[in-house]
């Protein structure tokens, strides 16, 4: 199994991007992990459902995602996370294409893989197993679902140079799940959208432009 379980996004400044979240979407901080130190990082963590919105921004110089604020002019999408029940298998057909490991994390409770965006396009993306299926322990240990102005993320916008050939990409790996590729525009390539379910059916269509990501409700 495989589904989309989080995404992040990356920020200059974090609180004006999570203020403005939480404000519009009737969301709630559950963890500030501190583990994203290591990639030079600070963050927040924000429960819709059972899925996570996560923004990062960087704290030092010659971040991976301070190059991308540089690489992209400002705020935008950074991640999309998927929660797999067989990362084993995953991991050997993404080696037998060619997709290299950035980042490899294990814990007790979860393993994660983060692929090398050149070998994907688009954006950073990562296979993560939970050892229990449904549990998320990125996101802390006292997060629980939460329902607020949206029920779910439905998926995510992608921009391409070749929304043709990415989109062949992605589902050759195996990780094209919940992912609308659309031409890019003049940012470039990158994350550039995320859909939510909408708990009021009278919002569908809303839209909103938070941290450089376009928000709709579906």
């Amino acid at each position: 199994m495989i589904r989309l379980r989080q995404v992040a996004l990356v920020a200059r400044s974090l609180e004006p991007v999570v203020d403005a979240l939480c404000s519009t979407f009737d969301l709630t901080v559950c963890f500030n992990d501190p583990g994203v130190a290591d990639f030079g990082l600070h963050n927040a963590l924000m429960v819709v459902g059972d899925q996570i919105i996560e923004v990062v921004a960087p704290v030092r110089e010659g971040t991976t995602a301070g190059r991308l604020l540089d690489k992209r002019d400002g705020d935008g999408g950074y991640m999309a996370i998927y929660e797999v029940d067989d990362l084993d298998r995953r991991e050997a057909l993404l080696a037998d294409r060619g997709v290299r490991i950035v980042w490899a994390g294990n814990t007790a409770e979860i393993r994660g893989r983060h692929l090398h965006p050149r070998d994907v396009g688009g954006t950073l993306v990562s296979v993560d197993e939970p050892k229990v299926w449904g549990r998320w322990p990125w996101a802390g240990p006292t997060w629980v679902p939460r329902v607020g102005v949206a029920t779910a993320i439905a998926g995510i916008t992608v921009g391409a140079d070749d929304p043709s050939a990415m989109r062949a990409r992605w589902s050759e790996i195996d990780v094209h799940y919940g992912v609308r590729f659309e031409r890019s525009g003049n940012r470039g390539e990158g994350l550039d959208g995320i859909d939510l379910v909408a708990n009021d059916r009278s919002r569908v269509g809303e839209e909103h432009l938070i941290g450089g990501v376009r928000f709709r409700l579906v």
